[in-house]
């Protein structure tokens, strides 16, 4: 759903510049709160993560593809303010060195892909474990229900800005209905492929799940004495407690805000292993599987060609950068070129990604500090 250069008018592509630098910016100051010393480095290996997935076009119509979008993804794992950080970054290099999306659109591409997805995303992630069986197969199924209604929320979202912006003159009608069908069918691939994920995640680390921080919990009630089965005596003990000295000792489940980090004098577990398995998946994806995506065109692509909206379209400003079209000049075998294109996104990406969410997890400490 990447809008490229002369589909939105400048004042339109302004004004959605500024929503998403403000958006941003409160990212930055969130991010924060959800990051500590090992969700900073893992929220750049997600931000590497969607990047690769990106790449994986699959196809969902005839003549028709689909790709991650990744709000979702993002806001469960590492928290929605640092989401919407990640989905920012993995944007940015794809605008800047791969010549997809458009520069003067990036502020559209945030504020469609990184904000309305995330937003969405979280708050019906939310509202399901809150209303039902606080359990790790629930944080599994909301991820698949926010997931699959994140995709045409941003759908609807580009429809209303292309409302107030688009540079071709066509009915918003046709264009709402085509891009709203045609991401119900990208949003169920985009709901497996976060599903899964997350489940991966929740099997071996669900402490490093954001959003199933106090789902996984259990109430636990302690009661001395000896328990009495009806219609049995109970068997003698050997300390009786008289009822009057039997208590009830309960702990309560941790709650979402609650930090993923051990008791006081317990060993913090390593999420290194974690890092390094997503870090192989992401290479696998970009350098390898990236080859075999659907070269259909996706569903922006597809609507904006047979409704006519894309009359107005400009070349991007880095079409002769050495990556555009997530290929290497000069190298002429395709399979190499793709790969290794890949492989250079992947680690561009986790780089930048990883320094910024360091910084700002170095922010929160200088602050905490200082407080002190």
């Amino acid at each position: 759903m990447h809008v490229p250069d002369g589909f939105i008018d400048a004042p339109v592509s302004v004004a959605t510049g500024a929503v998403a630098a403000a958006a941003v910016a409160v990212g930055l100051r969130g991010a924060r709160r959800e990051l500590d010393e090992q969700a900073a480095p893992l929220a750049g290996l997600v931000a590497a993560f969607i990047f690769a997935v990106q790449m994986l076009n699959f196809p969902v119509a005839a003549g028709t593809s689909g790709h991650l979008l990744g709000g979702a993804l993002a806001a469960i794992l590492v928290g929605p303010y640092t989401g919407v950080l990640c989905v920012s970054v993995v944007l940015l290099m794809q605008a800047v060195l791969f010549a997809d999306g458009g520069l003067t659109a990036l502020g559209v591409n945030i504020t469609d892909m990184a904000v309305v997805t995330t937003v969405v995303a979280y708050g019906i992630f939310r509202a399901v474990l809150k209303i039902a069986p606080n359990r790790r197969r629930t944080v599994t199924v909301a991820s698949f229900l926010a997931a699959l209604i994140s995709v045409p929320a941003a759908a609807v979202a580009f429809t209303g800005i292309y409302a107030l912006g688009g540079t071709a003159d066509v009915a918003i009608g046709k264009v709402f209905t085509a891009m709203v069908g045609v991401h119900v069918l990208i949003g169920i691939g985009e709901a497996a492929i976060t599903a899964l994920t997350v489940g991966a995640v929740m099997a071996v680390r669900p402490d490093l799940v954001h959003g199933a921080r106090g789902a996984t919990a259990r109430r636990l009630e302690l009661r001395t004495g000896t328990p009495v089965t009806p219609g049995r005596t109970p068997a003698p003990a050997a300390s009786p407690v008289s009822p009057a000295t039997a208590r009830t000792v309960t702990a309560a489940p941790a709650t979402k805000d609650a930090p993923a980090t051990p008791a006081p004098g317990a060993p913090r577990r390593s999420a290194r292993r974690v890092w390094a398995v997503g870090l192989g998946a992401a290479l696998l994806c970009a350098g390898v599987v990236s080859f075999y995506a659907s070269a259909s065109p996706d569903g922006l692509e597809k609507v904006a060609h047979d409704k006519g909206i894309d009359t107005k379209t400009e070349d991007h400003a880095a079409k002769d950068s050495p990556l555009a079209d997530y290929g290497v000049k000069d190298i002429s075998d395709a399979r190499l070129s793709g790969g290794l294109a890949g492989v250079i996104g992947v680690g561009a990406t986790l780089a930048v990604g990883t320094g910024v969410f360091v910084v700002v997890r170095r922010r929160r400490a200088d602050a905490d500090a200082e407080a002190r």
